[in-house]
């Protein structure tokens, strides 16, 4: 339950219409990441410089591929040393699928019964506009101590490749905490699910339909392989047991390909299982991949077949102690401006923070504008009052946590 603003920030007035235009003019520009797209994120990045050079912020961008550029501002508080806080977001979008299924323009930034509607209305465009007003507004308010780094990322929605660009970097070593800004609901999230992709690779032999007895069907071990997945997943929830927050391991099958719709009379060699594997904070992924493996080896022997395991990508999931000096900072913040302490919870995905936290160590909570649950549907919205919420609480969370002088060897 999130009542109107009982204890208002002082000190710190935001542009509440100026983060909600910006959001609207980011929604506008279709940013989908599609599989061998090129120049996806480049339209936001031109916004989002250009809105840094308005504000007289020191920015590079950074093209990470051909098409693909990361933004990054530091902004000095002027205010003497202390530690430097990250706020993160990505500006590119999943698809909006068939426009015809939308009740409003996938890319019109409408505004109608509060909320602002349109793909990455929630993932995660207010996110990024939030963040950059919010540090806007605290930098108006007058000097802090240490800096603000401003990330704004490429491919998120793809294989992070802005965040591992941005984790190598010399600038990500000198952090001391990241507010990653994706949409969870009034949640301060301290954990993250890992996951795992997999493809299980299926070689029979091919045969004629009328003559099974000569082949060794892919098909048919796929079936099993299924089925075994599930005898995995059981394993998993008993070995790994339950998070609070982030629930149990998840084997799901996602993918089941074999033979030819012209060739129904034929029995396929090859066939193909997809796995998406979500883990909790304590999963030994090696571990849990050996058992995925001897379970599809041993469902696929009973038809004949063999199995090759690829391992697609490797995202570990992460948690940061409900005391860290960021968390403090955001549940402060939150209390705030909400008159009340916030939830806590997980991201039931991985974002950008896992890749942070896991390539250069940095601490990362996750915390932003829009539903948990609205991410990459149709009809994606965010409300609009939550867009002006939440730069508040950026705003504040910074000055809390900058003004605390925690630097990242104290943490």
């Amino acid at each position: 339950m999130h009542a109107a603003q009982t204890h208002p920030p002082t000190g710190i007035a935001i542009d509440e219409a100026a983060a909600v235009a910006f959001t609207q003019d980011l929604i506008r520009l279709r940013t989908v990441n599609a599989t061998g797209a090129t120049d996806v994120e480049r339209p936001a990045a031109d916004l989002v410089a250009a809105l840094f050079t308005e504000f007289g912020w020191q920015y590079e961008v950074v093209e990470v591929t051909p098409g693909r550029p990361n933004v990054i501002a530091v902004v000095d508080g002027k205010g003497g040393e202390g530690p430097t806080l990250m706020f993160e977001g990505h500006t590119d979008v999943v698809t909006e699928g068939d426009p015809a299924a939308w009740s409003v323009d996938p890319y019109g930034a409408e505004i109608r019964d509060g909320k602002l509607w349109g793909r990455g209305a929630a993932d995660m465009k207010s996110g990024v506009a939030a963040m950059i007003y919010g540090v806007r507004a605290l930098q108006q308010a007058g000097p802090f101590p240490g800096r603000i780094v401003l990330g704004v990322l490429c491919d998120e929605e793809g294989m992070m490749l802005g965040a591992k660009a941005f984790a190598a970097s010399p600038l990500a070593a000198e952090i001391d905490g990241v507010i990653v800004c994706e949409p969870e609901g009034y949640e301060v999230c301290t954990s993250a699910r890992g996951g795992i992709r997999l493809r299980l690779e299926l070689t029979g032999v091919m045969a004629h339909g009328a003559m099974p007895q000569e082949g060794k069907n892919p098909i048919v071990a796929g079936a099993r392989i299924v089925e075994a997945l599930g005898r995995a997943q059981t394993w998993a929830e008993v070995r790994f047991g339950t998070h609070p927050h982030a629930g149990s391991v998840t084997v799901t099958p996602t993918v089941l390909h074999g033979g030819d719709p012209d060739q129904l009379n034929v029995i396929p060699a090859h066939g193909l299982v997809g796995v998406d594997v979500r883990t909790i904070p304590g999963t030994d992924h090696a571990e849990l991949i050996a058992r995925i493996r001897n379970e599809a080896e041993e469902a696929a022997a009973t038809a004949g077949v063999t199995v090759g395991l690829t391992i697609v990508d490797d995202r570990p999931a992460i948690e940061i102690p409900e005391d860290h000096p960021v968390v403090a900072g955001l549940v402060a913040a939150h209390e705030r401006v909400h008159g009340s302490p916030p939830p806590f919870g997980a991201v039931p995905g991985t974002t950008d923070g896992t890749v942070l936290t896991r390539d250069a160590g940095l601490p990362t909570v996750v915390y932003g504008p829009g539903g948990k649950w609205i991410a990459h549907q149709k009809d994606e919205y965010v409300e609009v009052r939550e867009i002006g919420e939440y730069t508040r609480v950026y705003a504040e969370a910074a000055r809390h946590f900058l003004t605390q002088g925690v630097h990242r060897d104290d943490a």
